[in-house]
């Protein structure tokens, strides 16, 4: 009976200060989340976003491809607010029926890269 309680004193000892020395361990350590990308210059950003996708493979700034050039898109609409967001809408979801039948499939940009790509497009006057 001795060595069982004495085993428990001694499991009860070990185990809590086993705590306490691996507590200190696994702490978890807040990371800081990223500084956010301060942007300076919206189209020379979308003219980069669309630069590095996969864009290029389908239309051309001045010249007619599977899909339409950048500047025939910036000659049928405005460049407005509206316009951006609804281009962006576009960029994200994707579009058909517009400039043929070839659809546009949808990306995974964000909404805000959308934006800074449509706002290339438009300004390509």
């Amino acid at each position: 009976m001795k060595r069982i309680i004495i085993a428990t004193i001694l499991m009860t000892v070990f185990s809590c200060s086993k705590n306490e020395n691996s507590g200190n361990k696994d702490v978890l350590v807040e990371e800081e989340a990223p500084a956010p990308k301060v942007v300076t210059d919206p189209i020379a950003e979308g003219k980069s976003l669309i630069e590095g996708s996969d864009c290029l493979g389908c239309h051309k700034l001045d010249e007619r491809m599977i899909g339409p050039s950048y500047k025939e898109v910036a000659a049928k609409y405005e460049n407005t607010p509206e316009n951006v967001e609804m281009l962006a809408d576009k960029i994200i979801k994707g579009s058909s029926g517009v400039w043929g039948d070839v659809p546009m499939p949808a990306h995974g940009f964000s909404k805000e890269n959308a934006k800074f790509m449509a706002q290339y497009i438009l300004s390509s006057k």
